[in-house]
């Protein structure tokens, strides 16, 4: 089991920064990858970024060049750098973590967190 709580939200202005941690507990050995996803109001779940545990990573389109994504060596921790904040980057903004063990793979999710822009 893997639990993940996301941290790092709130109100920022389009323009500014603001960076997400998502931290991870329980089998942390086993976690293969972490994503770090976001839900508009009215819109579908979408992935925006993710790492590896060997540390490759890979982004959305409409985020490459403002989002980055990182990790401390044990993926304990993920972080999301956001730069250059715009309206639609309004939305919950959630990680999760999936493993490989014996019981084969399994994916977890946190429980998100707020991200809103003001213009």
């Amino acid at each position: 089991q893997v639990q993940l709580v996301e941290s790092g939200g709130g109100l920022v202005q389009a323009g500014g920064s603001l960076r997400l941690s998502c931290a991870a507990s329980g089998s942390t050995f086993n976690i293969v990858r972490v994503g770090w996803s976001r839900q508009a109001p009215g819109k579908q779940r979408e992935l925006v970024a993710l790492i590896t545990s060997s540390g490759g990573t890979n982004y959305a389109d409409s985020v490459k060049g403002r989002f980055t994504i990182s990790r401390d060596n044990a993926m304990n921790t993920v972080y999301l750098q956001v730069n250059n904040v715009q309206s639609e980057d309004t939305a919950v903004y959630y990680c999760n973590a999936m493993t490989s063990g014996g019981a084969g793979w399994r994916e977890y999710w946190g429980q998100g967190t707020q991200v809103t822009v003001s213009s």
